[in-house]
């Protein structure tokens, strides 16, 4: 296996070589917005208050991440994969709770 990934990263790497090398265009390395120049550079810093929106995100996403496997196994584990979910899921209740009494979820 490692001749053969090993031999492939050569065989992409003599393709590019032979293509040539690529034409400089000015608007190559210029970000863009939706078909547009971008008008502001491209490292903006968000205010901190984003950060706990982005976490919120990623809190519920993998909830939702562990759910179907939860979903496909849960008619062979019966009520201790109900209890194991209801944990889960009352654990992500506080924590958002605890969010909003904190004004986590307030816009600014």
């Amino acid at each position: 296996m490692l001749v053969v990934t090993v031999a492939f990263a050569l065989v992409l790497y003599l393709l590019k070589a032979s293509l040539g090398k690529p034409l400089a265009e000015p608007g190559k390395d210029v970000p863009a917005e939706s078909g547009q120049l971008a008008l502001k550079p491209a490292w903006v810093r968000y205010h901190v208050h984003y950060y706990g929106f982005a976490l919120l995100f990623l809190c519920f996403d993998m909830e939702m991440a562990f759910m179907y496997p939860w979903a496909v196994v849960y008619k062979e584990l019966g009520i201790t994969a109900l209890l194991d979910m209801g944990v889960f899921l009352t654990i992500l209740f506080l924590g958002l709770v605890y969010t909003w009494s904190q004004g986590g979820l307030k816009r600014q």
